[in-house]
């Protein structure tokens, strides 16, 4: 990639004033880059466009720290992460490339490269599945049922992945169409007891909670079958960073400079398309030391929520879709309806962890996880529980591996509205209720409560508002390409182009709700005004002085 070191030198021919891109280079300055928001995604972008011979970039940031919905957080000794969890696939994928350069997965065990569908923190040792009558499942019964719901779940990537038309029984979700087919094929197998049966379908509704947990989905009932099978895994093993994940975010802040990132700038509004009223471009222009010639120019002006208005060529947007959901006056002008509507369509919902601390363990060895299968569920139709029952919704905990490095510890997992409840409650509650459910489905009643808690809250994070995204039953792959447009869409000589740009998990058609979906997606629209401005600097070196 060609610096734009040169750009400042670089002459104008006088016929082309009027040109909003050049204008930039007329006034003799860089382009001025907002970034909003220092997850992976902003810090991806910032640091290609810092690399690439741009100085004027900024970067805005709500909370009081880098890293979004990567964050890794000490429990005595030991690294336990809030958010981003694993580097789905190695081949190719940028994430593990940062890890595996820069030694973060020396000390990584052969139990935490998981090779196949993720839903544990270890493949050594074996889940246990118990029944809330305090029953563990025999292992060769959850061995068959597993094996004929994977059979099911290879359907369901099929309608994507070759165009097979989508039933109207299915009401076009993959929740549905899985409870339907698995049920049907339970029936009628005629080497099952009727309790063998019931259990079976038990264990459907609790697959289907912890499928749902991966989606960051309410429920599999809300997730599109057409779609289903876009997501993209990468090839190559599932791996955990011992030392946290947010070192993949250290690594990428590093050649980032400290001036560069404003910590705890909430933004109020983003005005766009020359909007902002002049008398507030012209006072910013006066009071500020920093910002470029006449402010007037600059298209776009971010309105922060400490009243400071900030000038710029090029604005790129890096905050979830929770929080586009949120705030419609985010932007003004207020986003084309196409837009919108994208935004509206395509979900994102709270997948929360609850970490537990115990002195010992009263697992035995072997476990990896205890799963929570509710026998009186085999028959429900749909997997939402009214607020008192939050906790029917929390379907296992795993036993974070090895004990050398965590202790004793166990995550659980919850998903959907009732995981909003659960981040409402007090850690003493929650402790109580996880103990109680322990015991009750373990049948040991001398489980004693958790030395420590620790959970995350992504749903009630004012800046977040969900873990990811995923695509809605009536949304599509269309409906992410949509979001990732940056505005305006018309090509008018008069208007900026690329004022407003895109990124983020929920901006990538393959790769969304991953770590690596989201820094891609910030490669992606720095390289956008890259390429924008290489051919702008090339075009205008070629023209001849008048």
């Amino acid at each position: 990639k060609k610096s734009l070191d040169g750009m400042q030198s670089c002459e104008i021919s006088s016929d082309s004033t009027d040109d909003p891109l050049s204008s930039g280079l007329h006034r003799n300055r860089q382009p001025r880059i907002v970034v909003i928001g220092a997850g992976l995604a902003g810090l991806a972008a910032t640091k290609t466009l810092l690399e690439n011979g741009f100085t004027d970039v900024t970067v805005l940031e709500a909370s009081d720290c880098i890293g979004g919905r990567v964050q890794s957080a000490q429990l005595g000794q030991a690294t336990l992460e809030l958010g981003a969890t694993w580097i789905h696939g190695a081949n190719g994928n940028p994430v593990f490339h940062l890890a595996e350069d820069n030694g973060l997965l020396e000390h990584t065990t052969d139990g935490e490269r998981s090779v196949g569908r993720i839903s544990l923190y270890t493949k050594n040792g074996v889940a246990h599945y118990q029944t809330n009558n305090g029953k563990r499942i025999p292992k060769d019964l959850v061995e068959e049922f597993s094996d004929l719901y994977n059979e099911v779940y290879e359907l369901t990537q099929e309608f994507f992945q070759s165009g097979k038309p989508v039933g109207a029984e299915s009401q076009n979700s993959v929740g549905i169409f899985t409870r339907d087919v698995v049920r049907k094929r339970i029936m009628v197998d005629p080497e099952d007891s009727e309790s063998t049966k019931k259990l079976k379908l038990s264990m459907l509704q609790q697959y289907l909670k912890v499928e749902s947990c991966e989606s960051s989905s309410p429920s599999m009932d809300e997730v599109s079958l057409s779609e289903f099978g876009e997501w993209t895994e990468i090839p190559g093993a599932h791996y955990v960073i011992p030392t946290g994940f947010i070192k993949i975010v250290e690594l990428l802040a590093r050649d980032i400079p400290e001036r560069v990132v404003q910590l705890n700038k909430p933004i109020h509004c983003l005005h766009w398309n020359h909007s902002v009223r002049q008398d507030i471009a012209h006072t910013e222009d006066h009071n500020s030391d920093h910002r470029g010639p006449s402010a007037q120019g600059y298209p776009v002006y971010v309105e922060c929520e400490d009243c400071e208005f900030i000038p710029a060529d090029h604005v790129i947007v890096t905050v979830s879709l929770g929080v586009l959901k949120k705030n419609e006056s985010l932007f003004s002008p207020r986003l084309p309806e196409d837009k919108v509507m994208a935004i509206e369509k395509l979900g994102i919902s709270t997948t929360d962890k609850i970490f537990l601390e115990f002195a010992e363990p009263f697992w035995s060895p072997e476990c990896n996880s205890i799963q929570f299968v509710w026998e009186d569920e085999a028959q429900l139709e749909n997997l939402t529980y009214p607020e008192e029952l939050w906790y029917k919704k929390i379907c296992s905990f795993d036993v974070l591996y090895p004990p050398e490095r965590y202790g004793y510890v166990l995550s659980g997992w919850i998903c959907g509205d009732e995981a909003l409840v659960m981040e409402r409650c007090d850690d003493e509650t929650v402790a109580e209720t996880c103990t109680e459910l322990l015991r009750k489905f373990t049948g040991n009643q001398n489980i004693p409560k958790p030395r420590r808690i620790l959970r995350s809250s992504w749903g009630s994070n004012p800046y977040i508002y969900g873990s990811y995204s995923f695509t809605r039953v009536g949304s599509s792959g269309v409906d992410v390409e949509k979001l990732a447009m940056p505005l305006p869409y018309n090509e008018s000589t008069k208007t900026p182009p690329a004022q407003v740009l895109f990124a983020g998990e929920a901006t990538h058609r393959k790769y969304y709700s991953t770590t690596h979906g989201a820094l891609l997606s910030g490669q992606r629209e720095a390289n956008h005004l890259i390429e924008m401005y290489q051919d702008l600097y090339h075009a205008e070196k070629a023209k001849p002085s008048i």
